[in-house]
């Protein structure tokens, strides 16, 4: 049985949302500044990006989502435990699937990865702009913590089989 239930791990991980909301809002230096994403960065060797030194319209739009992300996650944690069973069974496997897409791209098309571009007539792509330390690190601790979630739910639903297994061989026994 897991310590931590996964609907905890989940309004966890929707209040960071919210609180990432507010730093890229009013400060995104604070977050492209933190040791995590310095650390990832370096160790990968992406570059940190200079668009978060100020507020933008980037960064705000960036706050939105992550806000509406936020929110949505803790009415949707606090649906009845059944509704709220199947909903997170089928939303994290997607989650874990975009977000080990994107952070796998972020590492494998970077500058000098194992599948860059490279040559002298190299056209800047739209996806370029994701290659930096700051999608990496964010990618890569939300994938951590939604495997965490996989696993706790996946773990919580075979201790509930088990409980009404063996429920159901009392009720046999009585007979």
């Amino acid at each position: 049985m897991a310590i931590v239930s996964a609907f905890a791990i989940i309004r966890c991980i929707s209040l960071f949302h919210v609180t990432l909301a507010f730093f890229f809002l009013t400060s995104p230096r604070t977050i492209a500044d933190q040791n995590v994403v310095f650390l990832l960065g370096e160790s990968m060797k992406l570059p940190t990006p200079s668009v978060f030194n100020k507020p933008s319209a980037a960064t705000a739009f960036i706050a939105l989502i992550l806000a509406f992300l936020g929110i949505i996650d803790l009415t949707a944690v606090s649906m009845p435990e059944e509704y709220a069973e199947i909903y997170w069974g089928t939303q994290t496997p997607v989650r874990l699937l975009f977000l080990f897409i994107i952070t796998g791209y972020t590492y494998m098309f970077k500058e000098g990865g194992i599948l860059a571009a490279t040559g002298g007539n190299y056209k800047p792509r739209a996806g370029d702009n994701l290659k930096n330390s700051v999608v990496f690190t964010w990618g890569f601790l939300e994938l951590s913590a939604w495997f965490w979630v996989f696993i706790t739910l996946r773990d919580e639903r075979r201790q509930k089989a088990i409980r009404l297994m063996e429920k159901r061989k009392t009720e046999m026994d009585r007979m």
